[in-house]
């Protein structure tokens, strides 16, 4: 993995109270084994709380989202023990749960502030014309129990997939996120269809989803993922009250080609001063209820 003090200060300095909505924490195995259903899509990295939180200082982040990584399946204990360790005060969680799960279980979780459930699918699955029917019964579970506890769903996925969700997602009670930028590439641009759609979506006033600023090296090109710019600057100009940002942290399989503060940086570029406030600070407060 890049060092991140080694690639210096960041491009600006981070408004007080700014959230990391999206990143990841793995332990020892031997302590944490891996229970992902499928074959894990990445090498699981050891990347323990300090590491993560060394990093936030270096980033001037201040409050934290944990977001349950696919190679522990519905085994939440890792991100669940460094959760305790930070404290409700400055962090909130987004687990994998069975949609049947105890409600005693989700109670507890609540305590320590989890305030969501991951759907989530590898974000480069081949296309199933109509894949959304057959996760409509899992979405509806999981959105009657998070609507009695004051969570939402947190989606990743296929660019594809998102746009065939669209009409899902507009309908749902609670709120909504989406990685990544909803894994619409950046090579087909901002003009792209499901893109537009997931914009005016976004727009509505009687929907509560939120656009994540993460993982662009998914979805855009290496090494500067300068066509990212367009599709993140015509969210800002939309929607910008329903864009979150997220490190993304360890980075999985593309650790050694991006650095955390390139990342971070880019959004210099895509927003000024008041919309990385709102970004960073305002939106994440809201949806998570920091």
């Amino acid at each position: 993995m890049l060092d991140h003090k080694a690639e210096g200060p960041p491009a600006f300095r981070a408004p007080p109270l700014s959230c990391d909505a999206h990143f990841h924490v793995f332990g020892d195995p031997a302590r944490y084994p891996y229970a992902s259903p499928e074959p894990l899509r990445y090498a699981p990295p050891v990347a323990p709380l300090p590491d993560y939180l060394d990093l936030a200082a270096h980033l001037g982040l201040e409050r934290f989202v944990f977001v349950q990584p696919s190679a522990y399946g519905e085994d939440n204990a890792c991100m669940l023990d460094a959760m305790r360790e930070v404290g409700i005060a400055r962090c909130r969680g987004i687990v994998d749960v069975h949609e049947d799960v105890p409600d005693n279980v989700l109670a507890e979780m609540d305590a320590l502030g989890v305030r969501g459930v991951r759907i989530n699918y590898s974000p480069v699955k081949p296309r199933i014309d109509g894949f959304s029917a057959q996760m409509l019964p899992r979405i509806r579970r999981l959105e009657a129990r998070c609507h009695e506890l004051g969570w939402h769903l947190d989606f990743l996925g296929p660019g594809w997939l998102t746009a065939e969700l669209l009409p899902v997602l507009a309908s749902l009670k609670v709120s909504f996120s989406l990685a990544h930028m909803g894994m619409f590439l950046s090579k087909d641009g901002p003009d792209q269809p499901g893109f537009k759609a997931l914009i005016e979506v976004l727009k509505r006033d009687d929907v509560r989803g939120y656009a994540k600023f993460t993982g662009t090296y998914r979805m855009a090109t290496p090494p500067d993922f300068v066509d990212a710019a367009p599709m993140a600057r015509a969210l800002v100009e939309a929607v910008p009250d329903r864009i979150i940002w997220g490190s993304d942290y360890p980075h999985l399989s593309f650790a050694h080609a991006v650095g955390s503060v390139q990342l971070f940086n880019l959004l210099n570029d895509w927003a000024d001063a008041p919309a990385r406030r709102k970004i960073l600070v305002e939106n994440p407060a809201r949806l998570f209820g920091f």
